[in-house]
């Protein structure tokens, strides 16, 4: 199967784990990127089932709405019951590494409110050490100079993506050589830099279940006391 394969299967195989579980109040978070897309594509069929979507991005709202799914402000809803999104790399541990498409504060903000965490993603996302990747770091844009610095301190080469503004009106540090074999100290230090809105670890937020998609299916893996196997 190509890559493109794999993430419609994750992505049907978590639409056919939430279907059941939709009721007519349902709100769904729902993220950003090619598999968050096809999922999206996906919702279409069953969107009559819920009230309506969180998005993570501007552009997945937009996709959302092109499928007539209402898409609420978070400040508007009480609860969101499930958050779906890719990744950028995964560990055993369910840690993260997100923020390929820039969007990795607005991602944190929804995956902090729901109750659940879905992340779908393919085989090749799947590593033993996070770091693979280079960490997304979005940066309020007069602290650059400084968080990148500081960044190098920690052993990391940031780098600023070029024409790149967030949704929050921010810049992008994708910091690269930078192997993270622990993913919630990591977090935590590069989050107190100054001038540091968030970085793309969800260590201190972990994915609740993983659906990752390899040749030979769908591999479901899940963290305790999943809600939606309540």
């Amino acid at each position: 199967m190509d890559q493109d394969s794999l993430k419609l299967s994750v992505a049907q195989a978590a639409l056919d784990i939430i279907a059941p579980q939709l009721e007519s109040n349902t709100i769904l978070g729902i993220g950003t990127g090619s598999t968050a897309n096809m999922f999206i594509d996906l919702l279409a069929d069953v969107a009559h089932l819920f009230d309506g979507a969180v998005a993570s991005s501007q552009a997945s709202a937009e996709r959302l709405k092109s499928h007539n799914i209402p898409v609420y402000d978070l400040n508007t809803v009480n609860q969101v019951a499930v958050y779906i999104d890719g990744a950028d790399e995964c560990n055993e541990a369910l840690e993260l590494i997100k923020g390929g498409g820039a969007a990795l504060t607005r991602e944190k903000i929804v995956a902090a409110v729901a109750k659940e965490f879905i992340c779908i993603a393919d085989g090749s996302k799947w590593v033993k050490v996070l770091g693979e990747f280079p960490l997304p770091v979005e940066v309020i844009p007069m602290a650059r100079s400084h968080v990148a610095r500081e960044i190098v301190k920690l052993g990391g080469d940031p780098v600023l993506r070029e024409d790149v503004v967030t949704d929050n009106g921010n810049v992008i540090l994708d910091v690269y050589n930078f192997p993270i074999p622990q993913p919630l100290a990591t977090e935590a230090k590069i989050n107190g830099i100054v001038g540091v809105v968030c970085n793309g670890l969800f260590a201190l937020r972990p994915a609740d279940r993983l659906l990752l998609g390899t040749a030979d299916g769908v591999r479901d893996i899940k963290r305790p006391k999943s809600f939606l196997d309540s």
